[in-house]
């Protein structure tokens, strides 16, 4: 079983004037699919703020993989990618592109989308949208290739390229 941390980047949220839904979204597709949530917060749209809750999932609750929701817009405030580039060891550009790829095919929107995926040591970081819906359609067209690439990153199964 995998560990999971969901950050929602959301001055909004933050002080309880909306409601995080997309943060709800994740936690039921990640357990209905037998994954844990270790933690879910929710912090303001300010970079250094996500940096350190990144670090603190991924360095001192070891969590597997962090799904981040929101700031990943052209918003002046949107600094979610900026706060994950600056805690990756290695990029996976892939999944990003993917979410992004596919996301076109419902909203010509999509390609205004900034979003980052990478790795802190053993941990995957991965920017979904802001949107319940856009993180929904998000989640289900990368959950099951995300979880063998957590195999592979946590040693768990070894690399294969089907």
């Amino acid at each position: 079983m995998f560990k999971v941390g969901i950050i929602t980047a959301s001055d909004k949220g933050f002080v309880g004037e909306r409601e995080d839904k997309s943060g709800e979204i994740i936690v039921d597709i990640v357990t209905s699919k037998g994954y844990d949530v270790a933690r879910k917060v929710i912090v303001p749209d300010e970079e250094e703020q996500i940096i350190k809750e990144i670090k603190y999932m991924a360095d001192e609750l070891n969590v597997d993989l962090i799904l981040t929701t929101g700031g990943t817009g052209f918003g002046p405030r949107d600094v979610t990618p900026e706060a994950t580039i600056k805690v990756c060891d290695r990029m996976a550009n892939g999944i990003a592109e993917a979410i992004r790829y596919y996301s076109l095919s419902i909203t010509p929107r999509a390609m205004l989308s900034r979003a980052v995926s990478g790795i802190r040591g053993e941990t995957l970081i991965i920017n979904l949208p802001g949107g319940p819906k856009a993180v929904k359609e998000a989640l289900d067209y990368i959950l099951d290739s995300v979880h063998h690439g957590l195999e592979i990153l946590t040693d768990k199964a070894h690399n294969c390229a089907r």
